[in-house]
C-alpha cells in the first residue's frame, strides 16, 4: 500500500481521517490520549508545507442531523492549542474554497452528520476522497468499519495512503501476530467469552500460555468444575470453554477477590476452591509462578483487565498484572480501551513496547481477520 513516509506531500492538499472520538465532558476534551496519537502525522505534513483538512467522527449522532452536544467543535479548539495556530471547523464537505483559507490546518464537522456515512455510500466516499490530492487514512481504530470515510474515500480518492499511526499499527500487530518470538504469553480479560472466542482461539494456537480474567476468567472456572456463585460468567459458552481447556495454555487464577455486591459488601480475598454461592468474583491475583510466566516472556500481548480495577477495592491484580509488564524485558503490546485506561492509571505508558489505538479494529486484526480500510489501501496500491 502507498504510505504517507514514502509519498511527496511537498505542498499538497491533504484530507487525513483521522480517530479524534475523545471524551467531552461540559465542552471540553477529557482525555486527549487519540489526538496525541494522530500528531506525527499532522506535524509530519505541515512541516512539509502542506494544507490539511482533518475527517473524523465523534460517538453516535443520528445520522443527517445535527447535534451540538457532538460537534467537533471542542476538538478543533484543544488541537488549536497543542498545536499553537487556528484549527478551523468547516461544516460541509462539499466546501471548494476548504484549502484558500488562512488556517493550514481545517477540520470537517463530525462526519456522522452526514448522511451516508454510516452505509458507505458511494457519493459521500468520493465528495471525501476527491477533496485535496491525498487522502490519508490514519484512523486505525475505524478501519474494521466499511464506511464512507473510511473505505468509499479510498477507493474514489485519485491516491490513498497509509498515514504514520495506521504504518505504526500494522507493524506491531504483524509481529505480534505473525513474528512473535516464544515464550508467548497472552492476557485476555473482559466480560464475554463469545466477544473474544475468536482473538482466543487464534492466540491459543500460538502462545504458550493464555491468562484469563474478569467475566472471561469466570466462565473458564466455571467451566473447570469451580464454583464461581453470583459472578458474570457465560452459560452458552462452557463447552466452548472446556474444549479450550483441553490445550493445557489457559491460566486460571488460584487466589480471587470476592464480595456480595459490586459496592464491596463483605469484601475477601480466598482460594479458589472457597467461592461461596453467594459471592462475586471481582478481581484475581496472579501467584508467583504466573508473574514468572510473565517476566520470563519474550512476546506478550495484554487486552483487557483481570478485574473491576476502576474500583479501588477490586483494582490490585490489574495494578499488579500492569506493573510486571512494565517491568518485563519482552515486546509487549496492549490494545483495548479499559486496558489502555489501566495502563495511563496504574503505569507510564511507554513502559509498554506498543499501545494500539484500536479496540475493535484491535481485536479483529489479532483474529487474523481482513480489515475494510487496509484492504482497500493495498487494492489501491494493485
Amino acid at each position: 500500500m502507498n504510505k504517507l513516509s514514502q509519498l511527496d506531500i511537498n505542498n499538497k492538499n491533504l484530507v487525513i481521517r483521522v480517530d479524534m472520538n475523545v471524551p467531552i465532558i461540559d465542552g471540553r476534551v477529557a482525555d486527549d490520549t487519540r489526538i496525541q496519537a494522530c500528531l506525527p502525522t499532522i506535524k509530519k505534513s505541515l512541516n512539509s508545507g502542506a494544507k490539511i483538512l482533518l475527517v473524523s467522527h465523534l460517538g453516535r449522532p443520528i445520522e443527517g442531523s445535527f447535534d451540538n452536544n457532538l460537534s467537533l467543535r471542542p476538538v478543533a479548539d484543544h488541537l488549536s492549542k497543542i498545536l499553537d495556530l487556528k484549527v478551523g471547523l468547516i461544516s460541509e464537505p462539499s466546501n471548494s474554497s476548504i484549502f484558500n483559507g488562512s488556517s493550514d490546518v481545517q477540520m470537517l464537522e463530525n462526519v456522522r452528520f452526514f448522511a451516508g456515512e454510516k452505509v458507505n455510500d458511494i457519493e459521500l466516499g468520493k465528495s471525501l476522497g476527491c477533496l485535496g490530492d491525498i487522502y490519508v487514512f490514519d484512523a486505525f481504530g475505524t478501519s474494521h468499519r466499511e464506511q464512507a470515510s473510511t473505505h468509499a474515500a479510498i477507493v474514489y480518492a485519485s491516491i490513498a495512503c497509509a498515514g504514520l499511526l495506521l504504518e505504526e499499527e500494522i507493524n506491531s500487530l504483524t509481529k505480534a501476530l505473525n513474528q512473535s518470538k516464544n515464550p508467548y504469553t497472552a492476557i485476555i480479560g473482559g466480560a464475554k467469552v463469545s466477544t473474544k472466542l475468536d482473538l482466543i482461539k487464534n492466540i491459543n494456537a500460538k502462545a504458550d500460555h493464555v491468562i484469563v480474567g474478569g467475566g472471561i476468567a469466570n466462565t473458564f472456572i466455571k467451566a473447570a468444575g469451580y464454583e464461581v456463585g453470583q459472578s458474570l460468567y457465560e452459560e452458552s459458552m462452557i463447552d466452548t470453554a472446556k474444549e479450550l481447556l483441553k490445550s493445557n495454555k489457559i491460566v486460571l487464577p488460584q487466589t480471587v477477590v470476592t464480595a456480595l455486591s459490586f459496592e464491596g459488601e463483605s469484601i475477601k480475598e480466598k482460594n479458589i476452591n472457597d467461592v461461596e454461592q453467594k459471592e462475586m468474583i471481582l478481581d484475581q491475583y496472579m501467584d508467583d509462578e504466573v508473574k514468572e510466566i510473565i517476566a520470563n516472556s519474550n512476546t506478550i500481548l495484554w487486552n483487557g483487565p483481570l478485574g473491576v480495577f476502576e474500583k479501588e477495592d477490586f483494582s490490585k491484580g490489574t495494578l499488579e498484572l500492569a506493573k510486571v509488564i512494565a517491568n518485563s524485558n519482552g515486546f509487549s503490546i496492549a490494545g483495548g480501551g479499559e486496558t489502555l485506561s489501566a495502563i495511563n492509571k496504574f503505569i507510564n505508558k511507554d513502559d509498554v513496547s506498543y499501545c494500539s489505538t484500536g479496540g475493535g479494529a484491535f481485536l479483529e486484526f489479532m483474529e487474523g481477520k481482513e480489515l475494510p480500510s487496509i484492504k482497500a489501501l493495498e487494492d489501491k496500491n494493485q
